[in-house]
């Protein structure tokens, strides 16, 4: 939540930060809250016990995917090398979640 509301009310008076980019930042912190909320929800179901790999892997696949959307855009120069990283978390995060479903 505390980065919603950073992405929220500091980096529209930032510069260089395009709409575009508030966007990125914003979908990143709604990816990272449902994924927090996803896990303790989840973590009550007797079934997660017997899926070892879900949570962490969601965690993992989350805090990567939310961490280097947010990082390139509050410094794009810096951690521009992150951005293909991007999709791995995303894919992990999945994985987590499908490995649930199975």
């Amino acid at each position: 939540m505390v980065t919603g509301a950073f992405g929220t009310h500091v980096l529209k008076n930032k510069d260089g930060i395009t709409p575009d980019k508030t966007s990125a930042f914003a979908t990143a912190s709604y990816y990272a809250i449902l994924n927090g909320l996803s896990l303790c929800i989840i973590s009550l179901h007797p079934r997660f016990s017997a899926h070892r790999f879900a949570g962490p892997a969601i965690a993992a696949g989350g805090f990567v995917f939310s961490s280097t959307i947010m990082a390139v855009v509050l410094d794009h120069d810096r951690f521009r090398a992150l951005g293909p990283v991007t999709p791995l978390g995303g894919t992990i995060m999945i994985i987590g979640y499908v490995s649930l479903a199975l």
